[in-house]
C-alpha cells in the first residue's frame, strides 16, 4: 500500500472547502483536471465526484512537491498534502471552492494515466460509440456524475415515500424465471441441470408481486432489473429498471393516490416544483379522439378532429374507399403554419405520417381569401369546404392535415405529424410537466389476428365489472382496470387492478388463445393459487431510468444508466455479447448453427 495511504487519511472531498477553512491543514485526493504553470508556482485542477480544488505548488513552500508537480499530467490519480489560503483577488466565482487554494507541501502520484481518448469534461465532441467504449473515463465526467447521484436521490425517495410513510415492504423476486407468451421477447438463460430447458430472465416480476398477495403481505415494491428482447429507441433499453408495486385490498383510487403523492414527492425534493394536488385524468377514448394516441403530450393543442361525416360527402376517393372499409378520417389544423412553412416542410410532414404506416398525408392551406390551395383542394366542394372550416376552426394562413386509414394507423399516423408540427411551430413548453393520468383502456387490442385476442396491457388485468358479460358477447368493447401516468408524451408507468378470480383468468386465456393446457404449463402456479383466497389487488410500475431521465433534463436513457448498451444492444466497453467456450456450450447441451446470409 502507498506510504502516503497508510500515513495519512483524506480530510476533505474535493468540493468541501470554503473560506473558513483558511489557515487549516488538509489531505486531498484525487484527478488532475488540469495542469498551468505560471513561470514559478504550477497549479492544478484537482478533481472527484464532490468537486474541484485549486492547488498550488510553489517551490518556496516545497521543492519536492513543485518538482514532482512538474510531472503531471491529466487524469493522474495523487494526493496532497498542504494548508487552504485565501485567493484574494484572484477567486473564481464559477467554482464552489474558487475562493481558496490547497498550497501544497507534499504530493503523493498514485498512478499515472495515458492520455485519454476525450478530455474528462462536459462539453466534448467524441461520438457516444467512442464515449460508450471508454465508459469509465466516460463516467468521470461531472454532468454524468450529476445524472447517477440524481436516480440515487431519486431512489432514496422512493424507498422512503413507499416504506417509512406508506408501510411497503421490500422484497426481491426471482431473475431465473419461466418464459411466458405476451409482451416482448424475453431473453433466454439454458440450464445445465436440465439438458435442453431454458430459464428466461424476467421482463417483470407480474406474476410473482400477485403470488405475493396472495401470501399476505399486503403491500410490496422493489427497485427491480427486468429485460425485454425488443427493437431499441432513445428511451429504451434491453435491461432497465422499474419501481415495481403491489397492493391489497384496494381500487383503481388508492394506486393512482399512492403514485401520485411518490410524484409530487419526487418534482418537490428534487425539483422544487409542485405538480399539483391533483394529476388530470384523461379516459383512453378521450385520449385517442383528441390526441390519436395514449400518451398524449397536452402541453400544446393542434388536436385531432375526426371529419368522416364531412368526408364522405367529398369527392375524394381516397376518403370514401377508406370510410367503406370501416376506417377514420382525421385531421388537425396547424395554425398558421400555412404561412411559415414551405411546400418541402409539409412534404416532410407526409414523410412523418408514412413512418408511421400511413399512404400518405393530404393538405391544405387557407388562403387569405378563405379558398382552398394545395394537392387536396380540388376534392372539396364549397360545402365540404365550409363544413371542414367549421369543424377545424380554420382561418386564413392555416394548414389543415389529413389521413385516412384504419383505425391504428390514422390515429398513430396524424398523431406524430401533430408531435412535430408542435415541435417545429415552436408551441411546446420545455419548462412545463404536464402530468396525466390514462385511465379506461380497452382490456384488449384494437385489432385481432388467428381468431384470439390481444392484451392491451397485460393478460392479468381485471376487467371492468361493468362489461363483465361483454366477455362473452363482445370482448373488444371490454374495459379494463387499468392506467397509465403520463408525463410530456412519455409513458412513465402503468398499472391495473388483478384478476383475483381463477374463473375470470381462465376465460381470458381462454380469449388470448391458450388451451386450457397451454395455460397450465404457461401459469398452472397462479391458476392454482388463485383458488387458495385471493384478495382484490392491484399495482402498478414506473420506469425509473425514464423518470430521471425526464428529472435530469436528456433525452438519452443511456445518460442516466452507469453501464448502457448500444442502440444495436451490445456493451462496447465489456465487449458483450460475446462467443462463447464450446467447452461452455457441451455443459449446457447446446450446438449453435450460425444460419447463412
Amino acid at each position: 500500500m502507498s506510504r502516503f495511504l497508510t500515513e495519512w487519511r483524506r480530510t476533505h472531498d474535493c468540493g468541501a472547502l470554503r473560506l473558513a477553512d483558511a489557515g487549516k491543514t488538509v489531505v486531498m485526493m484525487g484527478w488532475v483536471q488540469s495542469y498551468r504553470d505560471h513561470g514559478g508556482c504550477i497549479f492544478v485542477d484537482l478533481r472527484d465526484r464532490f468537486g474541484v480544488t485549486q492547488v498550488k505548488f510553489d517551490p518556496a513552500v516545497s521543492k519536492d512537491a513543485h518538482a514532482a508537480a512538474d510531472r503531471l499530467r491529466p487524469e493522474w490519480v495523487v494526493g496532497v498534502r498542504g494548508q487552504v489560503i485565501s485567493r484574494g483577488t484572484n477567486t473564481n466565482a464559477n467554482m464552489p471552492t474558487g475562493e481558496i487554494e490547497v498550497e501544497a507541501s507534499e504530493l503523493e502520484i498514485f498512478n499515472a494515466s495515458k492520455t485519454p481518448p476525450f478530455p474528462i469534461t462536459d462539453r466534448i465532441d467524441a461520438n457516444e460509440n467512442l464515449r460508450l467504449k471508454y465508459r469509465y473515463l466516460d463516467l468521470r465526467r461531472p454532468t454524468i456524475q450529476q445524472k447517477l447521484v440524481l436516480r440515487h436521490e431519486v431512489t432514496q425517495i422512493v424507498r422512503n415515500y413507499l416504506a417509512r410513510e406508506h408501510r411497503f415492504l421490500e422484497i426481491e423476486t426471482p431473475i431465473l424465471s419461466k418464459s411466458t407468451p405476451e409482451g416482448a421477447r424475453d431473453y433466454l438463460v439454458p440450464s445445465r441441470v436440465h439438458p435442453g430447458q431454458f430459464y428466461a430472465l424476467p421482463q417483470s416480476p407480474q406474476t410473482f408481486k400477485q403470488i405475493l398477495m396472495i401470501a399476505g403481505y399486503d403491500r410490496y415494491m422493489q427497485i427491480c432489473r427486468c429485460f425485454r428482447d425488443e427493437d431499441l429507441r432513445a428511451e429504451r433499453q434491453p435491461e432497465f429498471t422499474q419501481i415495481d408495486l403491489e397492493m391489497s385490498f384496494v381500487d383503481q383510487e388508492d394506486v393512482i393516490g399512492v403514485i401520485s403523492g411518490l410524484l409530487r414527492t419526487i418534482w418537490r425534493e428534487l425539483k422544487g416544483v409542485d405538480i399539483g394536488a391533483t394529476i388530470p385524468r384523461m379516459p383512453y377514448s378521450e385520449a385517442m379522439a383528441r390526441y390519436g394516441i395514449d400518451k398524449p403530450d397536452v402541453r400544446f393543442g393542434l388536436e385531432l378532429v375526426d371529419v368522416g361525416a364531412i368526408a364522405a360527402k367529398s369527392e375524394f376517393q381516397v376518403f370514401r374507399s377508406v370510410l367503406e372499409r370501416g376506417g377514420l378520417v382525421k385531421a388537425l389544423n396547424g395554425k398558421n403554419a400555412g404561412n411559415t412553412m414551405s411546400r418541402a416542410e409539409i412534404d416532410k410532414l407526409g414523410e412523418v405520417a408514412q413512418r408511421y404506416g400511413a399512404k400518405g398525408m393530404a393538405w391544405v392551406k387557407v388562403q387569405a381569401d378563405g379558398t382552398f390551395q394545395g394537392p387536396a383542394a380540388k376534392h372539396f366542394s364549397d360545402e365540404v369546404k365550409a363544413e371542414l372550416k367549421a369543424a377545424l376552426g380554420a382561418e386564413p394562413g392555416d394548414l389543415l392535415c389529413f389521413v385516412a386509414d384504419s383505425f391504428v394507423i390514422c390515429n398513430d399516423a396524424l398523431a406524430h405529424v401533430r408531435l412535430e408540427l408542435g415541435k417545429r411551430l415552436g408551441l411546446i413548453d420545455e419548462s412545463r410537466y404536464a402530468f396525466l393520468w390514462v385511465t379506461d383502456f380497452p382490456l384488449f387490442d384494437e385489432s385481432t389476428e388467428g381468431g384470439r385476442y390481444y392484451s392491451k396491457h397485460h393478460p392479468f388485468t381485471s376487467p371492468n365489472p361493468a362489461d363483465m358479460e361483454l366477455l362473452a358477447t363482445d370482448p373488444t368493447r371490454v374495459r379494463a382496470r387499468a392506467y397509465d401516468v403520463i408525463l410530456n408524451g412519455m409513458e412513465l408507468g402503468g398499472g391495473s387492478i388483478r384478476i383475483h378470480d381463477q374463473a375470470v383468468q381462465s376465460r381470458i386465456f381462454e380469449l388470448l388463445g391458450l388451451s386450457e393446457a397451454e395455460a397450465q404449463a404457461k401459469f398452472g402456479f397462479l391458476l392454482e393459487a388463485l383458488t387458495y383466497g385471493t384478495p382484490p389487488h392491484g399495482g402498478i410500475a414506473l420506469g425509473l431510468d425514464r423518470l430521471v431521465m425526464v428529472l435530469a433534463g436528456t433525452d438519452a436513457i443511456r445518460e442516466v444508466i452507469a453501464f448502457p448498451k448500444t442502440q444495436r444492444a451490445t456493451d462496447l466497453m465489456a465487449g458483450s455479447p460475446g462467443v462463447v467456450d464450446q467447452a461452455q456450450l457441451a455443459e449446457l447441451s447446446i450446438r449453435t448453427v450460425v444460419s447463412e446470409p
